[in-house]
């Protein structure tokens, strides 16, 4: 999966990424993956059940993959474990 069928969770509003998400859809994607980390996770369960729900009736959740990714700490003091998500929405 290519980043052009990414969408990236951040700190936008929900509604926000549900719109990225249906562009990519309308755009003639047959799948689109939201990755996020951290805090945002939850905002990426979101979107995808707000986008499957509302707006694309038939769709599916077809893949979630979790992770943990090690962060360098911005002193050098380290790392930091941080928590990831990819969610695999289809038509």
């Amino acid at each position: 999966m290519d980043d052009e069928n990414t969408v990236f969770i951040g700190s936008k509003e929900t509604m926000d990424y549900v719109m990225a998400m249906l562009n990519q859809f309308n755009s003639g994607s047959e799948e689109v993956v939201i990755k996020a980390r951290g805090r945002a996770i939850s905002k990426a369960v979101d979107v995808a059940e707000i986008t499957k729900n509302r707006f694309l009736e038939g769709s599916e959740i077809t893949d979630i993959i979790t992770e943990t990714e090690e962060l360098d700490d911005r002193e050098g003091g380290g790392s930091t474990n941080v928590s990831s998500i990819e969610i695999t929405v289809s038509k």
